[in-house]
């Protein structure tokens, strides 16, 4: 049974950061995509950034774009999502997920094959 566990949200003021991070239990993420995604109150889940099994490959969703960075370390097996210049719209639980198969970080949750149990962030204004 594959495990991931995020850790690292909280409450946090409009402008500030906040650095999650995602922990696979042995071994189950390294060789494999892995990404975020969020889910604010009455919506869908959405992807928001991803990075390919090497590390060599990213994507991030427009919103994020220059405010969020993405990394993994694979001899850790974890990988982080660095979030800065936070602002009440990037409120929502954050879930990491890995990517079924070898390829290009992609964003529809169908190709996603194992989820954590989420953490939330909230930004006050």
């Amino acid at each position: 049974q594959v495990e991931l566990h995020e850790s690292g949200g909280g409450l946090v003021q409009a402008g500030e950061s906040l650095r999650l991070s995602c922990a696979g239990a042995a071994r189950t993420i390294s060789g494999f995509g892995v990404s975020w995604f969020r889910q604010a109150s009455g919506k869908e889940r959405e992807f928001v950034a991803g990075i390919s099994w090497s590390g060599g490959d990213t994507d991030y969703t427009d919103s994020v774009k220059g405010r969020f960075t993405i990394s993994r370390d694979n001899l850790k097996n974890m990988v982080h999502l660095q979030m800065r210049s936070l602002n009440p719209e990037d409120t929502a639980v954050y879930y990491c997920a890995r990517q079924m198969r070898v390829s290009r970080p992609a964003r529809e949750v169908d190709e996603y094959d194992f989820w954590g149990q989420g953490t939330q962030v909230t930004v006050s204004s």
